[in-house]
């Protein structure tokens, strides 16, 4: 399958996902804007594979991630991103999303796990404070489970934009 056919529309992504479920395949879902996408990416997205059968990956467009990091992001536009999230072998679906949380997405998929970095908290009685992950209610009352992925210290997308600018 080229990188071009796992980067899908929600409507074209949720026919794959019913076949994939009448098929049995485990579903793991995790969502983020991976702009200048590095090595702390590779590493997160390779282990959230290991929970399942298929990695489904909500990826930000370029309007929402400017609303969540600032008008000066994203770096690399949507286009860019989508395909290079979908030329990992280890990425079965990239779905692109525009409102400011996965939730609507995550509503609809019903992931059999939700993964975030372990820089979010499972479990968390404030569902405002922003390092609650998005859709963890709607999984785990449907029988998913909610997974934290320990990150590659020193690598975020944030901090290589701050050291190339005082380069």
């Amino acid at each position: 399958m080229s990188s071009h056919q796992k980067i899908k529309s929600l409507d074209d992504f949720l026919i794959q996902l019913h076949e994939w479920k009448l098929a049995g395949k485990r579903i793991v879902f995790t969502n983020g804007c991976f702009d200048l996408v590095h090595i702390g990416h590779v590493d997160y997205l390779e282990k959230a594979k290991k929970l399942g059968d298929k990695l489904v990956v909500g990826i930000n467009t370029d309007d929402s991630v400017a609303r969540f990091k600032g008008p000066s992001r994203p770096i690399a536009k949507q286009e860019s991103r989508y395909r290079v999230l979908a030329a990992m072998e280890f990425v079965d679906a990239v779905v692109p999303f525009n409102d400011d949380t996965p939730f609507s997405l995550i509503k609809s998929i019903l992931p059999d796990v939700l993964v975030k970095g372990n820089d979010y908290l499972a479990e968390e009685t404030d569902a405002k404070s922003p390092k609650y992950i998005v859709g963890s209610d709607i999984v785990k009352a449907h029988g998913g489970k909610v997974e934290t992925i320990e990150l590659v210290n020193g690598f975020s997308t944030s901090q290589l934009v701050e050291k190339i600018k005082n380069s």
